[in-house]
């Protein structure tokens, strides 16, 4: 499974939520909801989530084994620096 398109949807300069993010898979699937969000030391995606009626978090999709959890943050986070890139240099003009 190839990902074939990463849409930053919304940037949070101000939050530990820094965007909300959707990854394209084959351009036959798509997975909204896919949160970058500041850590103590690095960012990191966390992946879209519901709350149970006993107050937990259930991730609603998510990666099934290690390497494709990385090959999907990586990803993720090399568009979101792209954009985050980007949109400081259009500031600058």
């Amino acid at each position: 499974m190839n990902i074939t398109d990463i849409r930053i949807r919304k940037l949070n300069v101000d939050s530990k939520m820094k965007a909300v993010v959707s990854v394209t898979f084959d351009n036959a699937l798509v997975i909204h909801d896919i949160k970058i969000i500041e850590g103590t030391d690095k960012l990191f995606i966390a992946m879209p989530s519901r709350k149970t009626p006993e107050g937990e978090f259930k991730d609603i999709a998510h990666p099934i084994n290690m390497d494709m959890r990385d090959t999907l943050e990586t990803s993720i986070l090399e568009k979101y620096q792209s954009a985050m890139l980007t949109e400081s240099e259009s500031s600058i003009l």
